[in-house]
């Protein structure tokens, strides 16, 4: 009989924490949460304090069984559920479920799940910290008494399956507010005029500048003309010369927020796919005869940066065997550190950065490693010193005109020598080398070119761009972005289209509604308030009670006001332009979980759907007979076929163009870069120059 029994939330923690414990541990799982409030109900006395009824879960009452039978066989038993206010929580229903004493030492926490983490946590149990579990349980309950209030009303005002809650509806609204800052965009028209210098050998580029000394503006083509007119011949001289030297910083270790950006720029990952995959890490990963399973990063759910003492030791003993002394980061940096941060964990990294990954890739599936990769060249990167660029800036004089090139250098690359940061614009940091020159030199102008651009509106929202403004904004919480992406997908408010945010009518009409009646529900600073009491609550400074009353108060009489004035919205199906090909009706376009789809007024008469059916103007390779139309995967990912499936079975991941290769008449394809398309061929070896 085992003597201890500890209980996680998942069975790969399970096995990975039992082995490192010994015999006389018995780890069991709760497979997460085992109560919660009811489905069927609102499940809050509103009453008597807002007390919550709490239920075991559907389909967890074997589980409950089992764990209470183990209960009964252990002379002691440990809660060991995630390091945060939901895994407290978690430990706190099994708590009350298995007749655990709150306040004994039955609470075990532990950042990364490696043997002397394991070990050492278990040296240092403590009670359940009540002050966690009312901060989760404020939280849940709130989110409860929004949602199952404001949602009944939309399914009988607008249609049922809708739903509205604090950080869902604020994100709706930053979209819907981008997409109309879009919409209302006004462009504004200026040039710039690039010129090639020269001289013998040498050559580079510089922009116009300046005029009779004073920084010009170019906002017509009357005002180029002048410049050009005015410049005398294409002799230059350069009439300043200023070096500098710039460090530039490695990016800070990744927050559960971070780490989400940057796997959707660089790994092209959804936020829900890089939470799925670094929990896999961090609960371990069989490393084969030797290792056994081993916890790869540390907990993935912060809003830190810190690192421990021991990583940092471990690091600069790693990067100076790599690379060499001068590449370990010696002076202090400043964290920058938000305002609103908890700051319990660590931030993620490897628990060991001996863990190349190279070394554990043979162990980890395709996606796996390369997010893996992307935390360990991060931490390590975020340990090594910055970078210094040699920039260097030349003014080319013509008469009163100043001409300007900037370039820079790489002197020593520091930490770009492991990592760069990406960004949602896709703008890099580029090498441009300009000749060593002095002032006097004469250079002779070629190729002036004069180029009309137009200012461009905000950028959609990205999955990266969204997560980065709701955490600067304050609102929601490392474990809540995610969720919260794919809810307000999965409920038809926006969609992706090119891997931004894009607002639907129904979440248009649903955003009118609910600002219409609970305003505060869309104020993004109500929001990051309640973030800041729930906060509070944590650290015992504010009744969790108090909380809720403050804000349902207010929240009840909107209620009975919506209730009462609230208009019922029709939403009529827009016609598809063709006929029902089973009885003849007209068949119109609707909305499901996977986007709009066609199907038959006449329903639920006629119960005819199709898919909708994009066409690219390109016949089929194959059959020649067929046309190619756009199609999507069951992950949601594009791909092209013949519309004469199954008797032609051609795909292809990369779109066809109608035009054939010059070289072998092949079918020529678009293949997307990680910057532009590239245009080749799917036989020879011929390509076109990329397009950005």
């Amino acid at each position: 009989m085992s003597e201890f029994l500890v209980i996680v939330e998942s069975p790969a923690k399970a096995k990975t924490i039992e082995k490192y414990l010994g015999k006389k541990y018995k780890v069991k799982a709760s497979m997460g949460h085992i109560r919660d409030l009811p489905k069927s109900q609102m499940g809050v006395d509103v009453e008597h304090n807002y007390d919550p009824k709490y239920i075991t879960i559907r389909g967890k009452g074997p589980v409950l069984k089992e764990l209470k039978t183990a209960a009964k066989k252990a002379k002691k038993i440990y809660l060991a559920a995630d390091p945060d206010r939901e895994g407290e929580a978690i430990a706190w229903h099994l708590a009350q479920s298995l007749n655990v004493d709150i306040t004994s030492d039955c609470r075990v926490v532990f950042n990364e799940i490696t043997k002397d983490a394991i070990k050492e946590s278990f040296k240092t149990p403590r009670p359940i910290n009540m002050n966690l579990v009312d901060a989760q349980q404020a939280r849940r309950v709130l989110d409860r008494l929004v949602g199952y209030n404001i949602s009944p009303l939309l399914w009988k005002k607008v249609k049922k399956g809708l739903s509205a809650g604090r950080v869902q509806s604020v994100a709706v609204r930053m979209i819907i507010d981008r997409e109309r800052e879009i919409q209302s965009f006004v462009p504004e028209e200026y040039w710039t005029i690039k010129a090639d210098f020269l001289k013998g050998t040498e050559q580079f580029e510089g922009s116009f500048f300046s005029l009779d000394g004073k920084r010009t503006e170019l906002h017509s083509e009357e005002d180029v003309k002048k410049i050009v007119a005015a410049i005398q011949g294409n002799e230059f001289a350069i009439s300043n010369v200023t070096k500098k030297e710039r460090k530039r910083n490695p990016a800070a270790p990744f927050t559960t927020s971070s780490l989400q950006q940057e796997a959707a720029r660089k790994l092209n990952y959804r936020a829900k796919k890089t939470m799925m995959l670094a929990q896999q890490l961090y609960e371990g990963i069989d490393l084969g005869k030797g290792q056994g399973t081993v916890g790869l990063i540390t907990y993935m759910r912060t809003d830190s940066t810190r690192i421990s003492d021991v990583a940092k030791l471990e690091a600069q003993s790693f990067i100076e065997n790599m690379f060499g002394k001068e590449y370990f980061q010696t002076e202090l940096r400043k964290e920058k550190k938000q305002t609103n941060a908890q700051d319990a964990h660590e931030a993620v990294r490897p628990t060991s950065i001996l863990r190349e990954p190279s070394a554990v890739k043979e162990f980890l599936s395709r996606d796996q490693y390369r997010l893996y990769k992307l935390i360990w060249e991060r931490f390590v990167s975020s340990q090594m010193a910055s970078a210094i660029m040699d920039t260097m800036s030349i003014d080319l004089k013509n008469g009163d005109i100043i001409f300007r090139a900037n370039g820079s250098k790489i002197k020593f690359p520091g930490f770009m020598k492991v990592y760069v940061e990406g960004t949602d614009d896709s703008i890099e940091e580029k090498e441009n080398l300009l000749p060593d020159v002095k002032e006097g030199d004469t250079f002779f102008s070629k190729d002036v070119d004069p180029k009309q651009h137009f200012t461009q509106p905000p950028p959609r929202y990205t999955e990266a761009r969204l997560v980065r403004t709701l955490e600067e904004l304050g609102i929601g919480r490392p474990s809540t972005y995610a969720p919260t992406l794919d809810t307000i997908q999965k409920r038809g408010y926006v969609s992706l289209d090119n891997k931004r945010f894009v607002p639907t009518e129904l979440g248009e009409i649903v955003l009118e509604l609910v600002k219409e009646f609970f305003p505060e529900i869309l104020d993004a600073a109500f929001t990051a308030k309640m973030e800041q009491e729930f906060d509070s609550v944590e650290a015992g400074s504010l009744a969790w009670i108090k909380v809720i009353d403050d804000f349902y108060q207010g929240f009840e009489k909107n209620l009975i006001k919506a209730e009462a004035e609230m208009e019922k919205v029709e939403i009529k199906d827009e016609p598809a332009g063709e006929d029902c090909e089973e009885c003849g009706h007209e068949m119109v376009f609707k909305m499901g979980r996977y986007g709009k789809f066609m199907a038959c007024s006449h329903f639920p008469e006629c119960r005819n759907t199709k898919a909708i059916v994009k066409e690219i103007g390109v016949k089929c390779p194959t059959c020649h007979e067929g046309n190619i139309i756009e199609r999507k995967s069951k992950k949601r990912r594009i791909f092209y076929g013949c519309d004469q499936y199954p008797s032609c079975e051609f795909i292809s991941w990369d779109k066809p163009l109608a035009r054939p290769c010059p070289k072998c008449e092949s079918t020529m394809v678009e293949k997307k870069l990680k910057k532009g398309v590239q245009v080749q061929c799917v036989e020879c070896d011929y390509k076109e120059a990329p397009l950005s």
